[in-house]
């Protein structure tokens, strides 16, 4: 999908209005909001903000980024190319120096995703081999001295790999991949009549444990969410018809099979047939989803799939939990927090930049 947040918002204008009943802590204290934006000018920036709206960063880069991978330990994150990019940026959070600009592979290109191991030592990108098209691998990179090396991949068994996350343990992964055949550094599909979307279960040497699909051969699982207690939420993309009835969500609890999550109709067909961030609250088991094709914000109970919120949202964007619950970024509009502690749910604008925001946001 195109650019959807230029749209005649120009920059960075502050939100106006205060936070309401919602104290921030101390400054020093905040998470930071990390996430890929962009200016009225189509320029790409690897963000840093406080939640307070105070800046921390945001440093130029020469590809649209999509997520962004804080280090476990150190003050570091990567900000992934977007699909097909050749280039992900290793950033310093504390004043957003960059310390690399990290290029893909030969007849490789990064898909948007990755993450580093828990100990802080290696990172792992979802990427394309465009040497044999769509086949999915998974680079492997070593951290030394703020740089990152590339020591080797290890297959996805699968198409198009798009997110990645950890299991409980943090030793084996869940891997989305999404179906799609590209080639080079095309986003052009190639086989939307033989796609293979499917949810892989791996270990982070490559050995397969588990792979499974969903009934619709066109549904591409793109992006995931694993709650503490190993339950995993993916969102999908539908590629078919857009009148067809097909299942946006999926859920796959421990010891069970990965099948569609109870979904009631007004809210698939109000996600237009693409879904794009979600987020797991462990304390509260909530799960939450931005569908900004239809322009909805929703969370649901994760144990008893009820609806709790359908809310109205411009090009939703990135979500994230924090202690009261979820913050949402916009291509359109204003980033707002969503306080889940109450019997109702309420929002509040944040006093962030408005719009241009991308897909996902990391909370370091």
């Amino acid at each position: 999908m195109q650019r959807r947040a230029f749209l005649g918002l120009a920059g960075a204008a502050l939100a106006a209005s205060a936070l309401g009943g919602w104290q921030l802590v101390s400054h020093g204290q905040q998470p930071l909001l990390l996430s890929a934006r962009d200016d009225s000018n189509g320029q790409h920036y690897a963000v840093g903000y406080r939640l307070d709206g105070s800046k921390a960063f945001a440093t130029p880069v020469k590809e649209r980024c999509h997520d962004v991978v804080p280090h476990p330990s150190l003050p570091l994150a990567v900000f992934v190319g977007r699909r097909p990019s050749r280039e992900s940026y290793l950033i310093d959070t504390r004043d957003g120096r960059l310390l690399q600009t990290l290029s893909a592979a030969d007849d490789r290109h990064f898909y948007g995703h990755g993450l580093f191991h828990q100990a802080g030592e290696l990172f792992y990108s979802t990427e394309n081999d465009t040497a044999q098209p769509g086949r999915g691998v998974l680079g492997v990179y070593r951290l030394q001295a703020n740089q990152l090396q590339r020591i080797g991949e290890h297959s996805t068994h699968g198409i198009g790999p798009h997110q990645l996350l950890w299991l409980p343990g943090g030793e084996n992964l869940v891997v989305a991949n999404g179906g799609i055949r590209t080639e080079a550094d095309s986003r052009v599909m190639m086989n939307l009549q033989a796609m293979e979307p499917s949810l892989v279960l791996m270990q982070r040497d490559g050995t397969l444990l588990s792979k499974e699909r969903l009934p619709q051969r066109m549904n591409s699982v793109r992006h995931l969410a694993v709650a503490s207690d190993g339950t995993i939420v993916s969102g999908q993309q539908y590629e078919g018809d857009p009148q067809d009835a097909v299942p946006l969500l999926a859920i796959k609890r421990p010891g069970q099979p990965f099948q569609p999550f109870p979904l009631g109709e007004a809210q698939r067909a109000a996600m237009h047939q693409y879904t794009a961030s979600l987020a797991i609250h462990n304390d509260l088991r909530l799960l939450a989803l931005t569908a900004p094709r239809g322009n909805r914000f929703f969370i649901w109970n994760l144990d008893s799939s009820q609806l709790l919120l359908d809310a109205p949202l411009p090009d939703c964007a990135g979500v994230g939990a924090v202690a009261e619950g979820f913050v949402v970024t916009s291509g359109q509009g204003r980033c707002r927090l969503y306080d889940c502690r109450g019997a109702q749910i309420s929002a509040q604008p944040l006093q962030l930049p408005a719009g241009l925001w991308d897909n996902h946001l990391r909370l370091a």
